[in-house]
């Protein structure tokens, strides 16, 4: 592909507890400045970010549900989705119950997951299930069950976790969902080659912090020939 449509394959983030409206303000500058496809923040900046990138055409806003112990009840999911959605995110990134998938709860993941698929009512929901964290079995299962929930997207972390994704698990959860939903990697994620290798093997979204981002871009421009990549 051409390596200058990457920045539309990346969702750029600035989601650590210790984030900053300053932190937000940059990051929606870097997004515009590469055009990222989408941003992410924590729910108390959301809609400052949603400000900011309002008017960006194809440029879109993400919001976070459950970040990042996914441990919160399902009501509660449910109603930050909700409220996520009337401050004017495009899309929910969510993180599913995953102590209950490795307790074999299955049908509590389920419809924790089912419940924010119904208050998103359409817009895309993108289950996060921490695959660092997950047996090959257990990521296996989570994939099928966020499928059959109606999840648009299966991601494989939050960034939080004490193992980077890898191409291995990418592979995995392709060979598990096939064509049924997208797939997106985060965590981990900090150059472009790893970035292309994933997406041959079938990702079509990447998560990026704002740190990580920068250093993809200014090795995408470099190897393309362009000059301003990075972000200061």
């Amino acid at each position: 592909m051409d390596l200058l449509q990457i920045p539309r394959l990346i969702d750029i983030s600035s989601v650590k507890t210790e984030t900053t409206m300053l932190d937000v303000e940059s990051m929606a500058e870097a997004a515009k400045r590469f055009r990222f496809i989408c941003a992410f923040t924590m729910p108390c900046f959301t809609s400052r970010l949603v400000e900011l990138l309002r008017g960006e055409g194809d440029m879109m806003t993400g919001g976070v549900v459950g970040f990042p112990s996914g441990t919160d009840l399902t009501r509660i999911k449910a109603s930050c989705a909700r409220e996520l959605i009337q401050m004017g995110v495009d899309e929910i990134d969510m993180v599913i119950q995953v102590g209950a998938l490795k307790s074999g709860l299955y049908d509590f993941v389920y419809d924790d997951i089912r419940a924010v698929v119904s208050e998103a009512d359409g817009l895309p929901v993108k289950t996060i299930i921490e695959t660092a964290y997950l047996s090959d079995d257990e990521i296996k299962r989570a994939s099928e069950i966020a499928v059959r929930a109606g999840a648009a997207f299966v991601k494989t972390g939050t960034g939080w976790g004490p193992k980077p994704t890898t191409v291995e698990m990418i592979k995995l959860i392709k060979a598990t969902i096939g064509d049924a939903a997208q797939i997106k990697a985060a965590g981990g994620v900090s150059d472009l080659d790893t970035l292309l290798e994933m997406r041959a093997a079938g990702c079509s979204r990447f998560g990026l912090g704002v740190k990580n981002a920068g250093a993809v871009m200014a090795e995408l421009y470099a190897r393309a020939g362009h000059e301003g990549g990075g972000i200061a």
